[in-house]
């Protein structure tokens, strides 16, 4: 169906996307390699894990230069909660760091309501239910979705990323996870 990189950044949830991919019939391989990031069908850059870090292998592997150039060249990129919020200039974990850039935004330690936030919640004006494990948030001018009053889907050009974690969404998820493969 599809060739997708889901981007190693050292931490991550590569295997249980991996799997909702496989679900799919989507052929999926774990790589920080700019050359398949560029060349790639899809590119999901996954949840979990610290922003430092994460930033820190994607600066020394290449990738975080390689996810800008498919951006400018407008290839399909899909972040999922930690993914989505590396994308923005900035975030407030691990003391401050600077993301990759490629919606303005930034990310905030969320102080109000459940914090971490786990669970199932809607997604609006989506009106679907998806499950949610996060601290941190996102402020950006290309909010598209929200949920609680919190930013959980952004969208710029051939960027999509989510706050939620479709592979664990069950249908829902499954179901979001083929509309974004077939944007491909």
């Amino acid at each position: 169906m599809s060739d997708v990189v889901v981007v190693d950044y050292g931490a991550g949830n590569t295997r249980s996307v991996r799997a909702a991919l496989a679900h799919l019939g989507a052929s999926s391989v774990v790589t920080s390699d700019p050359f398949k990031i560029k060349g790639s069908t899809q590119v999901v850059l996954p949840g979990v894990g610290s922003a430092r870090s994460a930033m820190a292998h994607l600066n020394a592997t290449g990738a975080a230069r390689a996810i800008r150039e498919r951006f400018d060249d407008g290839g399909p990129i899909l972040g999922i909660c930690l993914g989505m919020q590396l994308a923005l200039e900035t975030s407030e974990e691990d003391g401050g760091v600077e993301g990759i850039g490629l919606l303005s935004g930034s990310v905030y330690r969320m102080s109000e309501g459940r914090v971490p936030r786990l669970g199932w919640a809607q997604v609006d004006p989506w009106g679907e239910a998806y499950y949610f494990a996060h601290s941190y948030a996102a402020k950006s001018n290309d909010s598209v979705a929200t949920s609680d009053g919190v930013t959980v889907a952004i969208e710029r050009g051939s960027f999509l990323g989510v706050q939620f974690h479709p592979e664990k969404s069950a249908a829902a998820g499954l179901d979001f996870l083929e509309q974004c493969l077939s944007r491909a």
